[in-house]
């Protein structure tokens, strides 16, 4: 099948690939021309474990294209694919959509044939509604362009595994408006159906929520955990084995119950927020209040991390401090509104000097907060530090032993802010061990 694919981030380039990967020809567009040589090359403007190796294998089969041309998409596609991102709109919790507005304005004047437009950017319930009245205005096809809505549910570092092997795949379509949606999908995923991949059609709306609502659950079991950690550090236990005991219980389960400096990156924390806005719009403002509190503990365990780096220091004034980690998650180059920055830069705002590394987020870090001291490695980034703090649990940070700090840092204190390290090993080791919502 000919396949096009609007907008070239996170989403559009993995989605482009994984596609050509299941034998469609693919059509990548964006207006960025950048970026698009940079695919075009075969390299991807971002970290993600494994997307480089398909994007290259694709190209170089001529499966997989790139373009600034709707002329050219509009020609060539049998199902359109739109996966552009739709940000925080600065001063409120909305989310933007001009950039969803902008591909239906741009591409729906150019489709003269039926078509097919599937939404995968997270969007407030209703608005494939809203933009499929404005594409059948603009087309010259007029009532046979159809949206529909394919709702995205990748995690990073594992957006390869979870666009070709998803644990479900969901379609929203117009009840009001039948038409070839279903019956397109079930051929873009052939293979994934044959895989007996779940596959759930709803109407537009309840697609539409479905991804707020995933995304509202997480986070809101992500501060959970975190508010008891709170607890846990006013009474003296221990969030880590609390969450073990209460994750065998398989209504809970364990995933996400790992208390830390809490969530960030360009999903969890905008859609909570744009989900709240477009409850308040809908009338129902009473429903969505507790992701306020969710929003707000996350936003104290970085709180929380400063304050311990203050305690450890004394004051964090002329202080040395290295910092272990500055994505949102290991396995990211991901510097979106993460935790680990965030707490990396109100604690050298309080006077301290601090020193980061990140094995895969360095130059997105410096682009962000070109103040911070940046470091090639975990040791040197760590070099006559008064405290060392670790806020994104990167593989190589979780194997660090005692002994390959000793001799680099002025004070052996360490704050996990992941509870990745074994406490009683740094402690036998004669360091000063603290965990969020440890003893």
């Amino acid at each position: 099948m000919r396949i096009t694919v609007f907008g070239t981030g996170y989403l559009g380039t993995t989605h482009a690939a994984c596609m050509a990967e299941l034998g469609h020809d693919v059509l990548g567009v964006d207006v960025d021309p950048a970026k698009l040589a940079k695919l075009e090359a075969g390299e991807v403007p971002f970290y993600e474990p494994g997307l480089e190796e398909v994007l290259q294998r694709n190209i170089a089969s001529g499966r997989l294209r790139f373009t600034s041309s709707y002329e050219e998409a509009a020609e060539f596609g049998e199902a359109h694919f739109l996966g552009v991102g739709t940000p925080q709109k600065r001063g409120e919790f909305a989310a933007d959509l001009i950039y969803v507005d902008s591909v239906i304005k741009t591409l729906a004047p150019l489709l003269t044939k039926p078509a097919v437009i599937f939404g995968k950017s997270t969007v407030p319930v209703g608005t494939a509604q809203r933009l499929g009245i404005l594409a059948r205005e603009l087309a010259p096809a007029g009532d046979d362009v159809e949206i529909a809505w394919n709702p995205e549910f990748l995690r990073e570092g594992f957006a390869v595994k979870d666009t070709l092997h998803p644990d479900r795949l969901v379609l929203g379509v117009d009840r009001d408006r039948p038409g070839r949606a279903e019956a397109l999908a079930r051929d873009v995923y052939a293979q994934l159906l044959d895989e007996e991949i779940p596959f759930l059609v709803t109407d537009l709306a309840t697609a539409e929520l479905v991804k707020a609502s995933a995304n509202a659950f997480l986070a809101t079991k992500i501060s959970f955990i975190n508010a008891i950690a709170e607890v846990c550090e006013a009474s003296g236990a221990d969030v880590k084995i609390l969450a073990d005991a209460i994750g065998h219980d398989d209504r809970i389960g364990r995933k996400f119950l790992n208390a830390g400096i809490g969530f960030g990156g360009g999903c969890l924390p905008k859609d909570i927020r744009a989900f709240m806005a477009r409850a308040g719009e809908l009338g129902a403002d009473q429903a969505l209040t507790f992701l306020r509190e969710v929003d707000n503990i996350n936003m104290r365990r970085r709180t929380r991390m400063v304050e311990l780096a203050r305690e450890a220091c004394g004051s964090l004034l002329g202080a040395r401090v290295g910092v272990l980690g500055a994505a949102f998650k290991p396995d990211s180059d991901d510097v979106r509104d993460s935790p680990a920055l965030n707490v990396a830069g109100q604690i050298q705002l309080q006077g301290a000097a601090v020193s980061v590394y990140d094995p895969k987020a360095m130059d997105n870090s410096r682009a962000l907060f070109p103040t911070l001291s940046y470091s090639s490695s975990a040791l040197e980034a760590c070099e006559g530090a008064d405290v060392v703090l670790l806020l994104t649990e990167w593989k190589e940070f979780r194997a660090l032993k005692p002994a390959d700090l000793d001799g680099v840092v002025r004070a052996k204190t360490l704050i996990d802010g992941r509870n990745c390290l074994d406490p009683e090993e740094w402690r036998a080791a004669g360091w000063i061990y603290r965990g969020l919502g440890r003893p």
